[in-house]
C-alpha cells in the first residue's frame, strides 16, 4: 500500500509538472500538447539521433507559445546551447533576403520583372570585383542570356545561374537555360540580385539588412557577416558522429547563405512575417505566391533530375525566397537552411496563426524533422523525401 501511494504521490507530481503555468500548444487539426510532454518527446527524439543541439520555437494565434533549446552549443566542452547562442543560419538566409526585396518593391525602388541588367549604367562584367569571387561577373560577357534575368527570377530559383558557379566542371558561372523557364536552386542568383541592389542604392547588403530588417524588429544578434559580439557564445556544428566542424567566420555578405542568427532573433523575424509588420498583407501575398510547380523526386542530387507526381497533392511551388504548399490548413510557406554541421526548417500555416522554427547544429538535425513537426504542431505535409529528410528510424535500418 505504501509503495502504490507513493508511486501515485510521483506521477500526480509529474502530472502537476507538466500541467505547469504555459499554455498547451494547439496543432493544425486543433489537437493540443502540453509543453512537457513536447520536452520529452524532443530530448527522445534527439537522443535517437544523436542530435547534439536543437532551438525551437511555436507559435499559436501569431504569438510565440514555445520557445525552447536543448542540448549543447558545443558538445565536447558540454556547453549548453541557448536561446541568445548564434547559429549559422545557411540558406535561411534567403528567406530574410526575400523580405528585403519585396520591401524595397514595396518601396517603388525595384520592380520585380524588370531585367537586373537594365538597373545598372553598364554591364554587370565590366564592373571591377569588390570582394573575394562572388561579384565577379566576367565569365557572362559572352552569356547574352543573362540580360534576361529578374528579381522575379532570382527570387524563384529560375534564373538559371547553378546553385553555386563552383558546380560546373569549369567553375566558371553561366546561364544553363532559358531564364523563367524552370527551376533549379540557385544561391548565385540571389547574390547576383544583391550585387546589382549594392550598385543601384550604393550601400552594402549588410547596411540594406540592418536599416529594413534587422533595426526594426530589434534582431540585435543577426548579421550577414561575423560580428565581434558572436565570440561570446556561438554555436559549433557537429558532423554525424558528433566531431566538430571548423567554425568559418571569414564569409564576406552574401544573401544566400551567410547570414548568422540566433534562436531568438529568428523568432522576431518570423513573428514580424506572420504579423505583417515588414511587409503589408499585399507584399506578403506576393512573397507567397507559387511562381513554378515543383515536380522533382527530390531537390538536390541526381533525382531533382526525375519527375513524379508524390506531390501534387500539396501542389509544391516555388515562390519569392520561400516554398509553398497547400494544405487542408490553408497554404504553408517554408523554408529550409543546410550546412556543414547546421540543418534548420521553418514553416508557416498563416491561415491557422501557426508556425515552428527549428534550428540545430547537428549533421544529423534533419532525420527527426519529420518527426518533430508532426509530433509538436501535427504538420503532415510537409515533403520530408523531396527534402531528403530520411528519419533516423529509416537510416538505422539501411545502415
Amino acid at each position: 500500500m505504501r509503495n502504490e501511494k507513493s508511486f501515485l504521490f510521483i506521477l500526480v507530481a509529474v502530472s502537476l509538472q507538466f500541467a505547469g503555468s504555459s499554455p498547451d500548444i494547439r496543432k493544425l487539426n486543433g489537437s493540443l500538447i502540453s509543453p512537457g510532454v513536447l520536452d520529452l518527446k524532443i530530448r527522445s527524439m534527439m537522443k535517437a539521433a544523436n542530435v547534439q543541439g536543437l532551438g525551437i520555437s511555436i507559435f499559436n494565434n501569431n504569438e510565440v507559445v514555445y520557445k525552447k533549446t536543448f542540448g549543447y552549443s558545443r558538445i565536447d566542452q558540454q556547453k549548453l546551447l541557448q536561446a541568445n547562442t548564434n547559429f549559422y543560419g545557411a540558406s535561411l538566409s534567403k528567406a530574410v533576403f526575400a523580405v528585403l526585396v519585396l520591401r524595397l518593391v514595396e518601396e517603388g525602388i525595384l520592380d520585380l520583372d524588370k531585367p537586373l541588367q537594365e538597373y545598372l549604367d553598364k554591364p554587370i562584367y565590366e564592373y571591377s570585383p569588390q570582394t573575394k569571387w562572388h561579384d565577379n561577373y566576367i565569365d557572362l560577357k559572352d552569356d547574352s542570356r543573362y540580360k534576361k534575368i529578374t528579381a522575379r527570377m532570382c527570387l524563384s530559383h529560375t534564373g538559371g545561374f547553378p546553385n553555386w558557379r563552383w558546380d560546373n566542371p569549369d567553375q566558371k558561372l553561366k546561364v544553363s537555360f532559358e531564364p523563367g523557364t524552370r527551376y533549379s536552386y540557385s544561391g548565385e542568383g540571389f547574390v547576383y540580385l544583391q550585387v546589382v541592389l549594392e550598385k543601384l542604392l550604393g550601400v552594402s547588403l549588410e547596411v540594406m539588412m540592418q536599416q529594413k530588417i534587422f533595426n526594426p524588429l530589434r534582431m540585435k544578434q543577426t548579421s550577414y557577416t561575423w560580428q565581434s559580439r558572436f565570440e561570446k557564445d556561438y554555436a559549433f556544428g557537429h558532423r554525424e558522429d558528433g566531431t566538430l566542424y571548423e567554425k568559418d567566420k571569414d564569409n564576406e555578405a552574401r544573401a544566400a547563405s551567410t547570414m548568422e542568427t540566433t534562436l531568438d532573433d529568428y523568432t522576431l523575424f518570423t513573428k514580424g512575417v506572420l504579423k505583417q509588420s515588414i511587409l503589408n498583407a499585399s507584399s506578403t501575398k506576393k512573397m507567397f505566391s507559387p511562381q513554378i510547380r515543383l515536380r522533382s523526386i527530390q531537390q538536390h542530387g541526381p533525382l531533382r533530375f526525375r519527375d513524379t507526381s508524390m506531390n501534387d497533392n500539396i501542389q509544391l511551388s516555388s515562390a519569392l525566397g520561400w516554398l509553398v504548399l497547400q494544405s487542408p490548413f490553408g497554404q504553408g510557406a517554408l523554408k529550409e537552411g543546410h550546412g556543414d554541421g547546421f540543418q534548420h526548417y521553418t514553416i508557416l500555416f498563416p491561415a491557422k496563426k501557426i508556425a515552428i522554427v527549428i534550428l540545430t547544429n547537428s549533421d544529423n538535425g534533419e532525420s527527426i524533422f519529420k518527426e518533430l513537426l508532426e509530433v509538436a504542431i501535427g504538420d503532415t505535409f510537409t515533403p520530408w523525401y523531396w527534402e531528403n529528410y530520411i528519419p533516423y528510424s529509416q537510416k538505422k535500418k539501411v545502415n
